[in-house]
């Protein structure tokens, strides 16, 4: 078969612009984004705490990110509605009382509400420290950089509140400049640290989890200064911090009447989701269930419209599932099955308690198994609240959840049964 001289030519010419656009491609990768025609209108300072002005160059992202002030929805057993756990679960008085939880416990709302809800929940008086502030502001990068970390915790809730007027926005996740994912928060880059682990070393769809671990873990407050510190040394699951919390011997505060020294949980999302869970191992970050990616026009983006799944469900589940009526109705059993069993913690934990407190009350008390029976509290309590507390109703990781619950019902049964032996078994039990 004869090929012409211009087919030659034609050829020649494809192979010419191809093998160019590669070298362009390839060029233009290892540039710095703002010269790969994605300039920005405005420069952002480092740790700019005013996402309105990241949102001048990213006006999809702050658009939607927005709406988290407005997003107010219930779903059925959470949401962005601030209605009083305390009122739609009276037991929790009972579980929290001689602590402020029991004062005030409200559900979250969206993070443009971060900074006015801290202020304005009951929990806090002229005592609290600065390191209530750590997961409420865009201003906090800036503020660990100029004061570090140790006097921005110490300084009083109220001193440093005069230096914050921004709630969680863009500083607390991304680079100025580069718009990359990042750790913010000293906590989260010293428990990382202590495990071997240097996030600059991640993938970018390992940071997509890691950067909301700046806030949503478990935490405590170490020390006189009130050291913001994640209980992560001897790992990341419940057994582990609590193993953690008994050696060091912490305590949030004392149970009144029985003289328990209680933990309390704060919000484990990070911890919860990462042992295991099914969507972890798939390699599913938490911006791809609350952040999906959604198209304004041909923009594709990432909707910073933070918000359960259960919402967004065609969007968050359907990137995945065909069939998001079965997903989302395998979510509603699943929650169902764990809000069932902590009811069940619950009930145990208050029977636990009312045993606990006649036998503290009793004069002819068997201390020795009253003491061990505070310490089944201690442990049952903290079992079940590392799920209450965490904002999934167990979902996040299911059989997880379900371990969890279900020791804290066998640990909260053991106490109660060791708080009626030191009554009525004392003297049988040493005389054996």
């Amino acid at each position: 078969m004869k090929i012409s001289t211009s087919s030659l030519i034609l050829t020649g010419i494809i192979v010419i612009l191809a093998a160019s656009l590669i070298s362009v491609l390839i060029f233009m990768k290892n540039q710095p984004i703002a010269d790969r025609g994605i300039q920005p209108l405005v420069e952002i300072a480092p740790m700019e705490p005013n996402s309105e002005q990241w949102g001048i160059n990213f006006p999809n992202q702050w658009s939607t990110f927005q709406m988290t002030a407005t997003n107010n929805n219930r779903t059925v057993f959470g949401g962005s509605v601030p209605f009083s756990k305390l009122e739609d679960d009276p037991r929790l008085v009972v579980l929290f009382a001689g602590m402020a939880f029991s004062k005030e416990y409200n559900e979250d709302r969206g993070h443009m509400h971060s900074l006015q809800d801290v202020r304005e929940i009951d929990r806090v008086d002229e005592t609290t420290p600065g390191t209530c502030y750590s997961c409420k502001s865009a201003n906090n990068p800036s503020l660990w950089d100029k004061m570090g970390p140790t006097d921005f915790y110490k300084t009083k809730f109220y001193e440093l509140g005069e230096q914050i007027e921004q709630p969680i926005g863009c500083a607390n996740c991304h680079e100025a400049g580069t718009m990359k994912l990042i750790v913010t928060n000293p906590a989260l880059e010293e428990a990382l640290k202590e495990q071997g682990k240097d996030w600059r070393t991640f993938t970018r769809q390992e940071m997509r989890t890691v950067v909301c671990a700046n806030c949503h873990v478990e935490y405590y407050f170490a020390g006189e200064g009130k050291y913001l510190t994640f209980p992560w040394d001897k790992g990341t699951n419940i057994d582990q911090i609590i193993a953690y919390y008994n050696e060091i011997g912490f305590k949030d505060w004392t149970y009144p009447e029985t003289e328990t020294p209680m933990l309390k949980a704060q919000h484990p999302e990070y911890e919860l989701y990462t042992q295991n869970s099914t969507h972890y191992n798939a390699g599913v970050a938490c911006a791809d269930c609350h952040m999906p990616y959604t198209r304004d026009g041909a923009a594709k983006f990432s909707t910073h419209n933070v918000q359960s799944p259960l919402l967004n469900a065609q969007a968050a589940c359907g990137q995945c599932h065909t069939d998001v009526a079965f997903a989302t109705g395998r979510v509603a059993i699943i929650q169902q099955q764990v809000r069932e069993t902590m009811d069940a913690a619950q009930d145990a934990l208050i029977d636990a308690i009312d045993a606990m407190k006649i036998a503290a009350a009793s004069p002819n008390v068997n201390a020795e198994l009253l003491n061990e029976a505070r310490q089944l509290h201690r442990d049952a309590q903290m079992y079940w609240d590392f799920i209450a507390a965490e904002n999934s109703m167990g979902f996040h990781n299911p059989s997880e959840a379900l371990r969890a619950l279900s020791k804290a019902i066998d640990l909260a049964r053991q106490a109660q049964l060791k708080a009626i032996q030191a009554v009525n078994g004392s003297t049988t039990l040493q005389g054996q």
